[in-house]
């Protein structure tokens, strides 16, 4: 999972970011509004962690901004202040959660990890991606003519790969998506999931939609190329 965390305070941010490692989670640190929108604005992360406090404005303006610009990451405020009011701006700015500091490190966690499972609402109910449809609403899929039934694990893999279509994704970032903290990392679960999923939406196609980056990780789309083959690169997917 990757996370953009904009946040002034070196030592808190250097903390979180030392706690979260462990648990397969990539923080990337900004210490300003505008540092946080550029950084934003040229990666691709899962979840936002944004200070109501910064040195050229306040993480609401950036959630603003971010928002205005059709940005739709999850994002969760961290901010000092407890007051009924400070939260309902948050919200109204357009961030999903709000977590109040000192906090319990266990309590960024979950938080981070429930955002990060959350679909963007401005990603639609139903998706094409080729000959392939699905509802995510009632989890109805299918390739073609054929109706396809996936496990809740299966399903789980789809939805991250739909979530980042087009983009080249890493193992630590599927399996933070598609199991909790207590998953064994070295454990070959994911190449299992991958290859029971490719087997359902692959096998009995002519056009392949999951494909493997080697060195990388996996590319979810119609088309892979060479230059697509680098972590974060973004090509052609077909999704609709």
């Amino acid at each position: 999972m990757r996370v953009l965390l904009v946040e002034d305070d070196r030592r808190l941010a250097d903390a979180i970011e030392e706690g979260l490692s462990p648990h397969s989670v990539d923080v990337t640190a900004a210490a300003d509004v505008a540092e946080g929108r550029r950084t934003a604005a040229l990666n691709q992360y899962d979840v936002l962690v944004l200070d109501v406090m910064l040195p050229d404005g306040d993480g609401f303006d950036l959630c603003r901004q971010l928002r205005a610009a059709g940005d739709s990451t999850p994002i969760l405020m961290l901010t000092a202040r407890d007051s009924v009011d400070d939260r309902v701006a948050g919200l109204d700015a357009g961030a999903d959660d709000y977590l109040v500091k000192p906090f319990a490190f266990a309590e960024l966690l979950a938080r981070i990890r429930a955002l990060s499972r959350r679909v963007p609402g401005l990603l639609p109910e139903r998706v094409r991606v080729g000959d392939l449809v699905a509802d995510l609403r009632s989890r109805n899929l299918a390739r073609g003519e054929q109706m396809i039934r996936l496990t809740n694990k299966e399903w789980d893999l789809f939805e991250f790969f739909i979530r980042h279509a087009g983009a080249v994704v890493g193992r630590a970032q599927i399996t933070s998506y598609v199991w909790d903290e207590n998953h064994d990392p070295f454990s070959n679960a994911l190449e299992v999931l991958v290859r029971r999923l490719r087997a359902k939406l692959d096998d009995d196609f002519e056009t392949k939609l999951i494909h493997t980056v080697r060195g990388a990780g996996y590319r979810f789309g119609l088309r892979m190329t060479a230059r697509d083959a680098r972590p974060g690169a973004r090509a052609s997917t077909g999704l609709v």
